[in-house]
């Protein structure tokens, strides 16, 4: 009976942590770019009072064994990358992705991030930024007093100087996909750091090397779908009810014992 009131424990902690990776997807759900999570789980180690295939006499073994869990852990949180929806804004500077792939962005730190959130506007020097300052890289200026911009599918920036002009390019925005984006580090602001289990960032054209083509007026918005999310809910508080009263249980067993005479 101890050993269920910590294995309860277990199971209370495990969807505690649930509902927080679940409370964070419905809390981004107007995130632009936002991907949801999904916590993951596994059995802990195993109390074995006999071994399966354990001899139990001659020539006859023991079919299964005598094996007591001992509960759950959380053992990831996963990453889904699936494409949100498009929002068409018609604003000139917000860029959607339409597959893989992600914007490069320069913290204030000198160190590369990566987002898929491409609400893009122009600094008080012409400078592509996000809504955070960050300047996009490969850095893009758009010089003044024009009368148009155009980005390609393909990431080439050109524009229009006068109403009669040919479309100039002026730059050239790539993209980067890894080998394992669900191996990202959210570091919030939108903005993914890379680590090992990710892989090195793969920069190309947008359209290239397996990523998507840009949508210039377009925003991709979270893949957070809130039915989902809300049937997660109810699924992980009616878990968490039911170890709680595993813990009841085991509790008024082991007052059952201490009151015997």
């Amino acid at each position: 009976m101890l050993k269920s009131l910590n294995t309860a424990a277990t199971g209370m902690s495990a969807q505690q942590n649930n509902m927080d990776v679940i409370a964070n997807n419905i809390a981004n759900v107007s995130t632009n770019g936002f991907k949801k999570s999904r916590a993951e789980f596994e059995d802990l180690l195993y109390h074995t009072t006999k071994e399966p295939g354990t001899a139990t006499g001659m020539n006859s073994y023991s079919p299964n064994g005598v094996q007591t869990g001992l509960g759950v852990k959380t053992a990831a949180t996963q990453k889904d990358f699936d494409t949100g929806s498009a929002n068409i804004t018609k604003n000139t500077f917000d860029l959607m992705i339409e597959g893989a792939g992600f914007f490069q962005i320069m913290t204030p730190d000198g160190q590369m991030a990566y987002t898929r959130d491409g609400a893009f506007r122009k600094d008080a020097g012409g400078k592509l930024v996000d809504k955070n300052g960050n300047s996009l890289q490969p850095e893009i200026t758009i010089p003044p007093d024009v009368k148009g911009v155009e980005i390609s599918g393909s990431g080439e920036v050109r524009v229009i100087q006068g109403l009669n002009d040919v479309p100039q390019a002026i730059g050239q925005i790539d993209i980067v996909n890894f080998v394992n984006p669900a191996g990202l580090k959210a570091i919030g602001k939108n903005l993914f750091s890379p680590t090992p289990a990710s892989g090195q960032a793969i920069a190309s054209r947008p359209g290239l090397s397996g990523t998507g083509y840009l949508a210039q007026g377009q925003l991709e918005t979270s893949n957070v779908n809130i039915v989902d999310e809300m049937v997660n809910m109810i699924t992980a508080q009616r878990a968490y009810e039911t170890n709680s009263k595993v813990l009841q249980a085991s509790d008024q067993m082991l007052q059952s014992i201490n009151n015997m005479r």
